[in-house]
């Protein structure tokens, strides 16, 4: 069973956008797919102050490999 949680980058960006933390949203939305492995990137998402549990309220598990995501 994979338990992988994954955070929406569009909550990163806009999470650090209502801080006025706009070079820090803009490098989010340059670096990191559609979906941020919250386990794999918990020290960065920690460092920027993102609360992985608010965002991750609707839980997403990873996503099935015909799903499309890039």
């Amino acid at each position: 069973m994979n338990d992988t949680v994954y955070v929406d980058k569009t909550e990163v960006i806009a999470q650090l956008r209502e801080r006025r933390l706009h070079a820090r949203a803009l490098w989010v939305d340059r670096e990191f797919p559609g979906l941020i492995d919250a386990g794999r990137n918990q020290s960065l998402l920690r460092m920027l102050g993102i609360d992985v549990d608010a965002v991750t309220a609707g839980e997403l598990t990873a996503p099935s490999s015909s799903a499309g995501n890039r």
